[in-house]
């Protein structure tokens, strides 16, 4: 039991004519499961207008501002003003029943992974609510919340912004007692004057924490300083993290292998030696933050050090996987780096590192060597400088090591054209397009990246590489 009627017309003031109990929080009836609360939002769509569907998949209520064409029964209607303020009540009101601790997650790069990383970390150690996607908007975090059970030891609370004045709010409904900024980087420049502008407004989480609060910060960062003055406004204590010296939790070495990376380092006065299954400097980064949160809540740090060994990012973040090509000879494959969820300067910059440090395999397909091969599409929201940061790309110490670069999209073109030619994939105004070469642009023995911002849609070409795989042939004898 999540919300009985009683307390979900208590929590946003609306009206309920019966008795029911949800067991979840929905706003999607694709996903909805019997039982859940379906939350009638107006986005693309209106919600109003999935109602009655959402009442037929089994819907315990709706949480709705009028009733809806195609539904009779108004008992299982929770009826308010407006959806928007009732659902951010509903999690103001999970967030004040909580009893556990909560720790909220911002950056510019990484804000997922690391929330998904102290989602395993911190359940080596307790229960631990989390969203399952990038919920982390103005109707995200209070969905979030107002899916949070009573009784979970720790939350982990991602917080996102595309302009402006977006942070603060949502950090001040999740009130946490531990708040982390991931990095600072030139992401939403179109929105922002400046890399400051940024950094102010990702600092504007300390403001939500709650009165015995810690901040947590990237300390290696031009912007450090913004992020550092806010948290000693805001915060009882704070913590740096990062490879400078000063930095209380400070990586001393970091080593990208094929596989994973290992990563040494100081917790202040306490020596700390961890792996991460996937090959990554930032992915090494953002462990020390999640290393400082275990500190800043006095956790186990010897079980968050195994637990950092079992984390994987998920599909679109990083996710690594051998597409085997052929039925019956298994050494013709081909491994898929999948980071088409999202891209800026910063984040392509390390999947970039990543592709140039991975093992090819030689001597296995059609080509007598391996390639490390990459699918870049164009990296969205970067305002005046657009142009000029996607050009930038080509003098990248990793292109170097990198075979071939496919690109996507207009601003992508940019990067193509300064491109050595000997490095220059195809460039294609579309992903579908590039989608259908893949076959031929690839073979056995390579490493293949796809990045771009996700409206580029190089989710696709991911599909269209994965499509390739071929099941085992079920040989006999």
């Amino acid at each position: 039991m999540l919300w009985t009627a009683a307390e979900a017309a208590a929590a946003t003031g609306g009206r309920v004519a019966s008795d029911w109990v949800a067991s979840g929080v929905s706003i999607d009836t694709r996903s909805i499961a019997p039982g859940d609360l379906f939350v009638a939002l107006k986005a693309a769509r209106d919600g109003h207008d999935f109602v009655a569907q959402a009442l037929e998949k089994g819907a315990a209520a709706a949480l709705v501002s009028r009733i809806p064409e195609g539904v009779d029964n108004s008992e299982k209607l929770l009826l308010v003003d407006d959806v928007q303020t009732g659902l951010e009540a509903l999690g103001e009101a999970a967030r004040a029943r909580f009893g556990g601790r909560v720790v909220a997650v911002t950056g510019s790069v990484g804000k997922t992974s690391t929330k998904e990383m102290l989602r395993t970390v911190l359940s080596e150690q307790g229960t631990v609510h989390a969203a399952e996607k990038s919920y982390n908007n103005h109707w995200g975090v209070p969905l979030t919340l107002a899916r949070m059970p009573k009784d979970a030891d720790f939350a982990v609370i991602e917080i996102g912004m595309n302009h402006p004045g977006e942070i603060a709010p949502l950090a001040r409904m999740a009130r946490p007692h531990v708040a982390m900024v991931t990095i600072v980087a030139p992401a939403h420049l179109a929105a922002f004057e400046n890399l400051e502008g940024i950094a102010r407004e990702k600092a504007s989480i300390f403001e939500g924490l709650e009165p015995d609060g810690i901040a947590i910060y990237n300390g290696d960062l031009a912007v450090s300083g913004i992020l550092r003055d806010k948290a000693a406004e805001t915060a009882r204590k704070s913590i740096s993290f990062g490879e400078t010296a000063g930095t209380h939790h400070r990586l001393t070495s970091v080593q990208v292998m094929d596989a994973c990376t290992v990563a040494t380092g100081r917790a202040w006065r306490v020596p700390l030696l961890f792996k991460v299954m996937v090959p990554g400097r930032h992915f090494a980064m953002n462990a020390m933050g999640v290393m400082a949160v275990i500190s800043a809540l006095r956790l186990d740090r010897a079980l968050a050090v195994n637990a950092l060994a079992q984390w994987n990012p998920g599909a679109g973040r990083g996710l690594r996987e051998q597409i085997r090509l052929d039925p019956v000879d298994d050494r013709l494959t081909l491994e898929l780096i999948d980071d088409a969820y999202n891209s800026n300067p910063a984040s392509l910059g390390a999947a970039l590192e990543v592709l140039a440090a991975a093992g090819t395999h030689d001597h296995v397909g059609r080509r007598d060597k391996g390639r490390r091969i990459a699918y870049l599409g164009d990296m969205k929201e970067l305002g005046a400088q657009e142009v000029t940061l996607h050009e930038a790309l080509a003098t990248s110490p990793w292109i170097e090591k990198i075979d071939l670069v496919h690109c996507v999209g207009p601003l992508m073109r940019a990067l193509w054209m300064k491109l050595p030619r000997e490095k220059r994939g195809h460039w294609t105004e579309t992903a579908d397009k590039m989608a259908e070469g893949v076959v031929r642009d690839l073979d056995a023995g390579d490493v293949v990246l796809a990045k771009g911002s996700l409206s580029m849609g190089l989710g696709r070409v991911v599909d269209a590489i994965r499509k390739m795989r071929q099941a085992p042939a079920d040989v006999d004898g």
